[in-house]
């Protein structure tokens, strides 16, 4: 199998993204509070546990398709062969993670860091999936480049695999590579867990935030520009052992509580328990946290420019995020290259607030995401549509060029079903769906 590279994780040339810090001015986004907020019991994005099965589409050379050693791309979504009904899924960058109604996982991918959290030394064991042993009784999945993370519904959270930084490999711990599940957060309850390609956030359920893996960017949200690199004299008990992310709430000072907990791959968003602000930290360099200037955030700041809407879901890619409200409607900002946001060729340059995606405005979304350079939204009918760069075939509409305005995934894995969710990764793309009740005994 391949050497795994790190990022970026798409290899085409196209999208060798530069994401080194671009300087730039300050300028805080101020202004009035949100409305009184009434924070409502986290949900995870099984929406309601919907039993369905996999789908994949795109590049799959390190098997993240799940289609076996001689599948190695899928312009539209392909079968993925797995015994037991399936309520989430979750692409990390080049491996999938998937959640039986049974609480266990089946992971298949890419394995050289550890990812896959399971024995993968026979050739091509990779490429299908398998039960990751010793992991039961699970909730929710998250997937980064090289780690997954798992929560169980007793609120511990469990993860494998590696983080990496601008120098290479990290380690999960400070014992390197975690290749089977280890517990990382044994002192707190957690009821939520979200990760970027190289941080884990562990939302718990005292409404605290406990964050670890790369800080480079800001995106632990606690750790001092001066101390990024690697926890410098700290060390890297620092930011690889989670610890709590402390800010004081807009105005009142008073020390923040979070109701919910989302990322991007460099980046964190988190909504504020008693108001539903929205606070952002990490990598800024095309406006996607939302604050009007490209400076990286190394503490939570509460955006200004996500006031005035309750927000339901945020994802973001590599320098774009997706938003929906509570309407079910879709927002996108960032950078605007090859139609990830969905706003129209016209639109090539960055996006510096949360902007309406006109295209989707007639429909009620119920789950968003966004891939690198890619994004998705699923209606409550079912359909799901996509946008953003082609070129690794992970849209799923049967074509490699890029779309500029949101284009319905179709196909005959579609025929006789509905979308329940998706996730995407570097270069692929994971659907689960389930199939339609037809309209009388015969089927009609």
């Amino acid at each position: 199998m391949p050497a795994k590279v790190g990022r970026p994780k798409n290899l085409k040339k196209r999208a060798l993204e530069d994401v080194s810090i671009r300087s730039g001015t300050a300028n805080a986004a101020d202004g009035a509070s949100a409305k009184k907020f009434k924070a409502t019991k986290v949900t995870h994005r099984s929406h309601g546990k919907a039993e369905g099965v996999v789908l994949a589409c795109g590049e799959g050379d390190v098997g993240q398709l799940g289609l076996g050693p001689d599948v190695m791309e899928r312009m539209r979504a392909g079968f993925v062969r797995i015994p037991d009904p399936i309520i989430q899924i979750c692409a990390g960058g080049m491996h999938t993670v998937c959640l039986t109604n049974k609480g266990q996982l089946y992971t298949f991918g890419c394995n050289d860091e550890g990812a896959l959290g399971r024995d993968t030394s026979e050739e091509g064991t990779e490429t299908e999936p398998a039960l990751v042993e010793g992991l039961e009784k699970i909730i929710q999945v998250t997937a980064g480049d090289s780690h997954t993370a798992a929560l169980s519904e007793d609120g511990r959270v469990f993860a494998f695999g590696n983080f990496r930084d601008a120098n290479g490999s990290m380690g999960l711990t400070k014992k390197g590579i975690q290749k089977t599940p280890i517990e990382v957060l044994p002192d707190a309850v957690v009821v939520k867990i979200a990760s970027g390609s190289d941080h884990i956030c562990c939302l718990t359920e005292n409404s605290e935030l406990f964050t670890l893996g790369c800080a480079e960017q800001g995106q632990l949200g606690r750790v001092a520009e001066c101390f990024s690199t690697r926890g410098g004299r700290l060390g890297l008990d620092t930011i690889l052992n989670a610890s709590m992310v402390r800010c004081r709430k807009y105005k009142t000072r008073r020390l923040a509580k979070f109701s919910d907990v989302w990322t991007g791959q460099y980046m964190t968003f988190a909504q504020e328990k008693d108001t539903g602000d929205i606070y952002s930290w990490g990598l800024n360099n095309y406006y996607q946290l939302g604050f009007g200037d490209i400076e990286n955030r190394f503490i939570p700041e509460r955006v200004q420019s996500f006031a005035g809407r309750q927000w339901q879901i945020l994802s973001g890619g590599q320098h774009h995020t997706v938003a929906m409200d509570s309407e079910g409607k879709v927002y996108t900002l960032g950078r605007a290259d090859y139609g990830r946001l969905g706003l129209g060729e016209d639109i090539k340059t960055e996006v510096t607030e949360p902007t309406l995606v006109a295209a989707l405005q007639s429909e009620t979304c119920v789950d968003i995401a966004a891939g690198g350079c890619v994004s998705f939204a699923l209606t409550n009918t079912g359909k799901i549509y996509a946008w953003g760069m082609g070129t690794s075939k992970q849209l799923g509409i049967g074509t490699e060029d890029d779309a500029w305005t949101p284009t319905q995934v179709s196909g005959k894995q579609f025929e006789t079903r509905r979308g329940v969710m998706v996730d995407s990764g570097g270069q692929h793309t994971v659907f689960l769906a389930k199939d339609v009740e037809p309209v009388n005994g015969n089927g009609h």
